[in-house]
C-alpha cells in the first residue's frame, strides 16, 4: 500500500480516533449486546440487532483507521524547507483574482480536509492548482463552477 501523506495534527486526531474507538466505544458495545442477549430471544431483539450493527461498524473504522496508520508518512510543516515554495503541509496566502477576496489555507492530508477551518485537501483542485507555486504566481483552478484564478499572496510553513 502506498504511503499517505498527513500532517502531525493529523496523525494524532487519527491516533486519537483510535484510542477511542478501542478503550471507550468497543466495551460499551459489548455490554450493549451482553445486555441485549439478556433479554432471550434473539430473533425479535431489536436491540441486540442495533448492537450488532454498531459493533461491525466500529470493527470496521478500528480496522481501517490501523492500516491507515501503518502507512502514514508524517510530514510536520515547521521541518519543511521548500524555499517559499507551495508543498503539502504548506499554508497559503491567496487572493481571488476576480473577487479580490482573500482566503488562507492550509494543504493537508485527504483525511484531514475541513474547509471552514481552512485546511483543504491534496486531492482537491485548488491545492493540485497550487502545488509548486511561488509567492507572487497565479494558479488556475479548475473547479465546478468554472475556472478561477488565485494569485498566491504568501507561503508559510507553520
Amino acid at each position: 500500500m502506498a504511503m499517505v501523506p498527513v500532517t502531525v495534527t493529523g496523525a494524532e486526531k487519527l491516533r486519537a480516533e483510535l484510542h477511542q474507538l478501542k478503550t471507550v466505544a468497543r466495551p460499551e458495545v459489548i455490554a450493549a449486546i451482553a445486555e441485549a442477549r439478556s433479554h432471550g430471544d434473539l430473533s425479535e431483539n431489536a436491540e441486540y440487532d442495533a448492537a450488532k450493527e454498531r459493533q461491525g461498524f466500529i470493527e470496521g473504522r478500528i480496522s481501517e483507521l490501523e492500516g491507515k496508520l501503518a502507512n502514514l508518512q508524517i510530514i510536520d510543516p515547521r521541518t519543511l524547507d521548500a524555499e517559499g515554495r507551495v508543498v503539502f503541509g504548506a499554508t497559503v496566502e491567496l487572493e481571488d483574482l476576480a473577487s479580490g477576496d482573500v482566503v488562507t489555507y492550509q494543504i493537508v492530508g485527504d483525511d484531514e480536509g475541513d474547509i471552514k477551518a481552512g485546511r483543504i485537501t491534496i486531492s482537491s483542485p485548488i491545492a493540485r492548482a497550487l502545488i509548486g507555486k511561488y509567492a507572487g504566481d497565479v494558479a488556475e483552478v479548475q473547479a465546478p463552477g468554472g475556472a478561477r484564478e488565485y494569485e498566491v499572496l504568501d507561503v508559510k510553513y507553520i
